[in-house]
């Protein structure tokens, strides 16, 4: 029996792609061969990266003048490709604090250049979004970066900040394909799968292409965007497997009418939730209501041994994934797009009998 499974990440899947994974698994469309075993040169799998990118680029309305990468070693590993491509005629970028992955990605951007915290929410365990205002960002530097969704704090930006006309840099990772974004907004994006894109091992790039052009020669060409993209993703072989998911995955989300209409649906479901919550005698929700993210959604009962015996009440029950990080502790519900209405609403009534019987 299938669970309700709210993990952080890796995450639940639409069922209707592990089906047709499934029924690919040994034989992909009569090539006698499984996409795990198909050489990434071959025009098979060339096909597949050529429409995964496309159904991206129409799910997300991308214009022709930036790059999408399907590269490898998460979103932590553009922690460092961004500043390394990047951070080159100033040395210094500006970033706002939000979160522990917001953290991480300062701690690998000091190693190439100077980093300017313009904003932290650090005071109150990261519980909110600070106000940003342009002036923050004057001066020389090469970019801003922000962490537009906080996984583990259950935060996000509902507007993106004045940047006084530095490229945004922007991890999407949490929230990516959940609600729309115009792109022209950033000049970079990324985005590790395991969240909402597909199986853990690809990370998606999306990069105007002007910024290419600051990618050093004295780079390893494996962590160099524009070498990256003049290679199609294809420099060294790309996660074969993991980008045949993520087609299968953006071609579900183009049959059930796009980003819109998940964000609809999300909006929904975070909705739903949120309302137990509040509504709730027992449970507590952590972060600030205004700054509330669509996909994590967090909460406490004030007692870690209430917060266990929920946890593994819920379990029983069929809903599974929903212990809190190992930092905060507490309750946290990922409600990514593949998770049904029919499983936050399941994750309430789980809620309503256990505070009924507490």
């Amino acid at each position: 029996m299938r669970v309700y499974n709210f993990s952080a990440g890796p995450a639940c899947l639409p069922e209707a792609v592990l089906k047709e994974a499934q029924k690919d698994l040994l034989d992909y469309k009569d090539s006698g061969m499984s996409v795990m075993e198909m050489s990434h040169r071959s025009p098979e799998f060339e096909a597949i990266i050529a429409k995964t990118e496309k159904d991206l680029r129409t799910l997300m309305d991308i214009p022709d003048d930036y790059s999408v990468l399907f590269l490898q070693g998460g979103a932590s590993l553009q922690f460092s490709m961004a500043p390394m491509n990047l951070m080159n005629k100033y040395k210094r970028a500006f970033y706002v604090l939000t979160g522990a992955f917001a953290k991480n990605a300062i701690a690998e951007a000091k190693k190439e250049g100077e980093v300017v915290v313009v904003a932290s929410s650090e005071d109150k365990t990261f519980t909110y979004i600070p106000e940003l205002n342009a002036g923050m960002f004057e001066g020389d530097a090469d970019y801003a970066h922000i962490t537009q969704n906080n996984t583990i704090f259950g935060t996000r930006f509902t507007k993106l900040p004045d940047t006084s006309g530095l490229p945004l840099v922007a991890d999407l990772s949490s929230m990516i394909l959940s609600e729309t974004v115009n792109v022209r907004d950033y000049g970079l994006i990324y985005a590790g799968a395991q969240k909402n894109i597909g199986p853990s091992g690809v990370t998606v790039v999306i990069i105007r292409n002007d910024l290419l052009e600051r990618s050093s020669d004295k780079l390893s060409k494996m962590l160099s965007y524009k070498v990256q993209a003049e290679n199609g993703s294809m420099y060294n072989t790309p996660p074969t497997f993991a980008v045949y998911i993520a087609g299968l995955v953006f071609a579900d989300l183009l049959a059930k009418g796009g980003v819109k209409a998940m964000q609809r649906i999300n909006e929904k479901k975070a909705a739903m939730l949120y309302d137990q919550i509040d509504g709730s005698s027992l449970f507590k929700g952590t972060a600030v209501k205004k700054d509330r993210s669509l996909m994590n959604v967090t909460f406490i009962t004030g007692s870690e041994e209430t917060d266990k015996a929920f946890i593994a009440a819920a379990k029983q029950q069929g809903v599974v994934g929903i212990k809190g990080h190992r930092s905060v502790g507490g309750m946290r519900a990922s409600i990514y797009n593949a998770m049904p209405l029919e499983g936050v609403q399941k994750l309430i009534d789980v809620m309503k009998e256990f505070e009924r019987k507490a």
